[in-house]
């Protein structure tokens, strides 16, 4: 062994671990918090199941990943902690950002152009320049036949149109018809389980099995709680990791990014929690730009919950939805990217508190919606409806001579074809504010996304602190970072996810079996 490579195994472990033996069946681990605990866990002496790949986490990016690996032919398991499958790909607002579709939808419709090159620079303006370019990149040239993969394999329906999303430069947004991420991991389940594999669940990962830190060293497997039962699983081609983000972790979060705090709810589920970025690094992962997490601006003021309704809010502007204060003033250009118009909220104080979307009845299918989930929201007190303005400002407690000035004005803007205000695009597409009905529908921001997370690159192999690739181990959705850079554009998160699932489920089965 040269002394370069004695040099970076005995830095790595010591970043990792402190000091630990890494000969005669041990493994790199971590120091436990306040206990004397020896450093040193030995390798299992015997497995109790043995596949050719594990995926850790079902939701968009893990069902997708299992799919593919399935259907080359490997041995794949899917592990899920939580008692249901999904995670928060079946609670997502079902929105899927592709350039084109097999309807060409966009086309038929008259919204301009696009293509892969330009959803590519959007990903790295809407990101500050943050992404790795490859890995936005590959999420643009892939993201129209991944659509295309979930309706034509797994039955994934359409809402037939396309919205302009806030950071977007063109019509690319597709809604699922349900209205819900289910729609897609319902297709993704379907087809992975065409291959013979479903996920398995109350499994959670408790530690990532990896010999030593040298270069050549592969992960091995992995150790999982199942209810009061530990077993250890080989994977004797691959771990793909696919457990998505930490936005429920208060304090992992707000670690990286001090502001967000208890005080701001949350869109995800219960198990969004990021004990896996800490496995992966226990072996050695790279971690990146994890202070980079994203605020919903739509989500329910209360809850924060992200309903089928907040996401009317989201797939407006392109249409000429009109986001108001509570005093009935304009405070953003609702073209603008998510992280713009969450800190207009809040920087309007927490008095502030909430912010009103306004749109009329015509605006609701071009922009995606659909009259059930109107009908329901009304039902549930989500959307407030008025024949007039004067109206809609009574039942939503807003001025309205203010509320009737600033949509007067902005209806000027439309005719005009320039908003001088807040420069917001005016585009054919878009439906003036004249005729009602009228709704309204109270927004606030809770805390989304983590666009940080494991290093990985375009193969999906996560990436050491040396910049060298981890044997066996890859990475797919939410749980890597560095493709979307300080801020994922909205409809973004479903084709990154299921580009890089497939991507990391393909080259884990090419794995040799070891």
């Amino acid at each position: 062994m040269s002394k370069t490579e004695i040099s970076r195994r005995s830095l790595l472990q010591a970043v990792t671990v402190g000091v630990v033996a890494v000969s005669g069946g041990t493994a790199l681990n971590m120091a436990v918090p306040g206990t004397a605990e020896a450093l040193v866990r030995k390798l299992p002496g015997s497995w109790d199941e043995t596949w050719d790949v594990i995926v850790v986490g079902s939701g968009f990016a893990g069902l997708s990943a299992a799919a593919e690996a399935a259907a080359a032919g490997a041995k794949t398991l899917i592990l899920e902690k939580m008692p249901t499958y999904g995670g928060n790909s079946i609670i997502n607002g079902g929105v899927f950002a592709a350039w084109d579709d097999k309807w060409h939808y966009r086309e038929k419709l008259n919204l301009g152009t696009d293509s892969p090159e330009q959803h590519w620079q959007d990903i790295l303006k809407g990101g500050d320049y943050y992404s790795i370019p490859e890995l936005a990149k590959a999420v643009a040239d892939g993201a129209a036949d991944a659509l295309e993969w979930v309706v034509e394999d797994g039955g994934a329906e359409l809402r037939p149109t396309v919205t302009r999303a806030g950071g977007h430069t063109a019509y690319r947004t597709h809604a699922a018809k349900s209205g819900v991420g289910r729609e897609y991991t319902e297709a993704l389940r379907k087809i992975a389980e065409k291959h013979g594999v479903k996920p398995t669940l109350n499994s959670q990962v408790t530690w990532i099995w990896r010999a030593d830190a040298d270069p050549k060293s592969p992960v091995l497997g992995l150790e999982v709680k199942r209810g009061k039962k530990v077993v250890n699983l080989r994977a004797t081609k691959a771990v793909i990791l696919a457990s998505g983000g930490f936005s429920q972790n208060v304090e992992m979060r707000s670690a990286h990014n001090p502001r967000l705090t208890d005080e701001y709810n949350c869109t995800n589920h219960k198990g969004a929690t990021g004990e896996i970025h800490k496995y992966a690094q226990a072996v050695g992962a790279d971690t990146l730009q994890m202070n980079f997490i994203q605020l919903y601006p739509y989500a329910e003021p209360e809850t924060g919950l992200l309903d089928a309704q907040a996401v009317y809010p989201f797939n407006g502007p392109g249409y000429g939805i009109l986001y108001v204060t509570k005093q009935g003033k304009r405070f953003v250009n609702e073209l603008e990217r998510r992280d713009v118009v969450a800190y207009a909220q809040i920087n309007l104080g927490k008095d502030a508190k909430p912010t009103w979307s306004i749109f009329n009845e015509a605006m609701v299918l071009p922009m995606g919606g659909a009259q059930e989930e109107i009908d329901e929201g009304l039902k549930r007190g989500r959307f407030i409806k008025a024949e007039t303005i004067p109206e809609l400002a009574e039942k939503c407690k807003i001025p309205s001579d203010a509320l009737v000035d600033t949509v007067n004005k902005y209806i000027q803007y439309h005719k005009d074809g320039k908003d001088p205000e807040f420069n917001k695009p005016i585009t054919p597409a878009m439906i003036s504010l004249e005729k009602g009905p009228f709704y309204a529908i109270a927004q606030w921001p809770a805390v989304h996304f983590c666009m940080g997370g494991l290093r990985a690159n375009a193969s999906a192999q996560v990436i050491d602190i040396f910049g060298t690739p981890i044997p066996k181990l890859y990475a797919a959705g939410e749980v890597v970072g560095g493709i979307h850079g300080s801020n994922r554009l909205g409809s973004n998160a479903i084709p990154s996810c299921i580009v890089f699932g497939r991507t990391a489920g393909r080259n884990a089965a090419k794995e040799s079996a070891a």
